[in-house]
Parts: C-alpha cells; structure tokens; sequence
C-alpha cells in the first residue's frame, strides 16, 4: 500500500512539473508578446524615418545636383561626408546612451536630427550641402547601435535574432515605401518659391520629431520598470536575461569596453559591416540615378528604385527567422553577402534594365538578409557595456563603409561615364566579406577557461 502511494506521489509530482513548465512557457510566450507589440513598431518606425532621412538626399539629387552645381563625385562625397561624423561620434554616443539610459538619448537624437533634417533644404552651394550632411551625421550618431543593445536588454537570445529582423526590414522597407513618396515630392515644384527637393526635405523631417515625443512616452528603458507589464511577466523576463548574461559571463572572455573595442574579432566584424554598408548605401543612394539613365521621368525613377528593396525586405524575414531555428549565426551571414556579390557583379555586366534591376533586387536580398544573424554575434561573447561598445565600434567602421562607397561611386561615374566599375569593386569587397565572416565562422571563441587573446580568464568577481 505505501509502495502505491508512493508511486501515485511521483506521478503526481510528473504532473505537477508538467504543469509549471507548460504555465512558464505560456507566461514567456505573453511577456514577448507584448513587449514586441509595445516596443518594436516605435523602434521600426524610428529607424525607417532614420533611414528616409539620411537617404532621401539620394532623390533629392535628381532635382538637386543641378541646382547646387554638384557633379557626381561631389554629390558622393558630400552624401558619404554624414558616415564620417557618424563614425566618429559612435561611440562616444553609445558610451553617453549608457550614462543617462536609452530612451532619454534616442529623444534627444532623434530631436536634433529631425531639425537637421529640415535644415538641408536650405543649403545654397557644395559648402552648405557639405556642411550639413556631416551636422546630420553628428546628430544622427549612435542611433542603430543603442537600438541593437536595446533590443538585446529585453528579448532573450533565443528571440534575438527575429526581432533584430524587423529593426533591420526598415532599410528596405524604407527605400521601398520611401522613394516613390520623396519622388512624388519633388512634383510640389515651385510653390512658395521653393524647388521639390526642398519641399521633400521639409516634409520628410516632420516626423522625427513628432516621434521623439513619442520614444519619450512610450519606451521603458528595461524590464524591471516596466509598469505595462504584470509582475509575473517582469519577473519571468528579467530573470531569463539575468539567467543569459550570466552564461555570457561565465562561458567567455570578459571584456572591459576598452577591451572589446580593439578585440580582434570585433575589428574583423566591422569589417564585414563596412562592407555590408559599402553595398546598401553606394547602391541605395545612386540607384535613382542609375535607373533615370535608361530615360525614365523622376517619379518612375523612384518608383523603379524601390523595387529591390522588396526583395530586402523579404530577405530580412526570412534569415532572421531561419537563424533563429537553426540558431545558426555565420553561415546565415556569409550566403546572403555571396549572393550580394553575385548580384553586384551581375548588375555591372548587363546594360539591360529589366536584367539590371533583377540584379540588384538579388543584391538588396543579400547585402540586408545577412543583418538579423550578424547582429546577434557580438551578444554570443559579450555583455552589459562591452557589449554596447563593440556594437558601436562594428557600426562606425561600418559607417565609413558608406562614406567609402558613395565618394567611390561618385569618383568612378566621373571618371568612366558610367556606374560598372564602381559596381564591379564593390562586388569583390563583399567577396573579401564572405571569407572573412567564413574564418570568424572556423576560429570561434575558444571554451571556457581559455581567452581568445590567450591565457586563461579569471572570474568577474576576481578582477579588478
């Protein structure tokens, strides 16, 4: 009799476990749910009226060149000049981000870029369009970096890379939705005196800031302040990214912010990222113009620059998704960067448009499908503020990926007539991306008790 019961204890413990586990996959289920349908449409519209406006001057050049006295390669430089502040504040800003929390500094740069952005449709010369795109840059500096720490600060690893897809979608959504609408703009020619790409320009700026308001209503700087959340769900969800940062912690290498900045693997990173920028950004800004070469008016070249990005679009959605199944991270890097290469290269070979746009539909599909899983990299052997410093560090050297590429195209168009050989030199970088991403891939950071730099780690609580 004692054996029976015995036995009907242990099946009712079963039970019972059974029953909490399936009440705490329910309860995390919910708490991401909202916290995705709270937090990220205001961080995917913030970042798609970011993209719109360091962008848009791509159509504006259709109207705006002429008028400036811009050739090509002062266009590219002058476009490309907003990645150099960018890369230069970076990291100051993300280490500023970190001082006084995530939702008072993206207000704070989202309200400066938007005036900024505003103030571009007054530029009288080459010296004003400078001089404002690096302002727009400076102002801009750290916004995708504190989003990418941000995200990480509130879903769990094994969401990470989904969520960093849609933050990512708002590049090609953006080029998608936001050219056809800048080259509709440009038809509002002469009222009050003002050319369409000024207009454009005013217009477009208006919703940064209406949005800054909107961060600062809105965004929670982590979970455990989270008022819109019970307090089962905030306990549920800062008790899994404790749970995670402490693996981080005690499976890898620690790293001061100091230390992660010049970590090899973070310089290698950056690398691949300022390829990744030298293709969306030499393609996404001079598309316009490459696609109004085939005789098209303003509209349709906007309109048939956007095209590609649906394909961006696609791409970005599908990687994200797949890696996370997978929970595979390099290979979902390095594919969709070959497939950018095979495009460019496709792209400069062929003088037929409807062939060209495929190409670089192909192009879009790689060079953002590669993002989701790239993104989630640095969080594999870092945390907490070395983490947000090498996110910084891997998007500024990006960021002169974007200045490279569009001084280079620029440079290339005036010096050959066309846009093949700039097209052709970025194909090849992304090659060199693919072996570097692949070599990343095969020298991963070693188990623990043993650092990457050599040597063997000491635990957090014994360093100084």
């Amino acid at each position: 009799m004692s054996n029976f019961k015995d036995s009907l204890s242990i099946i009712d413990s079963g039970q019972n476990d059974k029953v909490d586990e399936s009440s705490a996959e329910l309860l995390g289920k919910r708490t991401i749910r909202k916290a995705s349908m709270r937090l990220i449409p205001i961080i995917v519209l913030c970042y798609c009226i970011a993209i719109l406006d360091r962008t848009n001057v791509g159509v504006a050049a259709l109207q705006m060149n002429h008028d400036l006295g811009l050739t090509a390669s002062m266009f590219g430089f002058g476009a490309g000049i907003f990645f150099i502040m960018y890369f230069t504040l970076e990291v100051p800003s993300n280490l500023l981000m970190m001082r006084y929390g995530v939702r008072r500094w993206i207000t704070r740069i989202m309200l400066t870029w938007g005036l900024v952005a505003a103030g571009m449709a007054f530029v009288k010369g080459p010296v004003g369009f400078y001089s404002m795109r690096a302002l727009l840059g400076a102002a801009e500096a750290g916004f995708y970096p504190a989003m990418v720490f941000y995200l990480a600060q509130w879903f769990p690893s094994n969401y990470r890379s989904r969520v960093l897809g849609y933050l990512n979608v708002a590049g090609p959504l953006t080029f998608l939705i936001g050219a056809p609408i800048s080259g509709a703009l440009l038809g509002i020619d002469g009222a009050l005196s003002m050319r369409g790409w000024q207009w454009m320009f005013l217009i477009e700026a208006v919703p940064a800031l209406i949005l800054a308001g909107v961060v600062w209503l809105k965004l929670t700087d982590r979970p455990g302040t989270a008022g819109w959340l019970t307090d089962d769900e905030r306990a549920w969800l800062t008790q899994r990214l404790e749970a995670e940062e402490a693996k981080v912690k005690t499976s890898v290498r620690q790293y001061t912010v100091l230390q992660a900045m010049v970590s090899p693997r973070i310089l290698a990173l950056g690398f691949v990222m300022f390829n990744v920028f030298l293709t969306v950004y030499s393609v996404g800004f001079f598309l316009p113009q490459i696609v109004k070469g085939f005789g098209l008016t303003n509209f349709q070249s906007g309109a048939v620059s956007s095209i590609p990005f649906i394909a961006g679009s696609l791409s970005i959605v599908f990687f994200g998704w797949r890696s996370d199944v997978t929970q595979e991270r390099y290979l979902h890097t390095a594919i969709p960067i070959l497939l950018a290469a095979l495009g460019l290269a496709g792209a400069a070979l062929t003088s037929d448009l409807n062939v060209k746009v495929i190409a670089l539909s192909i192009v879009a599909f790689g060079a953002y499908g590669c993002t989701p899983a790239f993104w989630t990299l640095p969080s594999t052997f870092m945390s907490g503020a070395a983490m947000a410093g090498a996110i910084a560090v891997i998007n500024s050297i990006g960021a002169l990926g974007g200045f490279v590429g569009l001084w280079v195209m620029g440079l290339l168009k005036d010096a050959t007539g066309g846009f093949e050989s700039g097209l052709a030199l970025v194909a090849a970088m992304d090659g060199i991306a693919v072996v570097t991403i692949i070599a990343l891939w095969l020298l991963k950071p070693p188990p623990a008790g043993i650092s990457d730099l050599g040597g063997s780690r000491q635990p957090a609580e014994t360093r100084s």
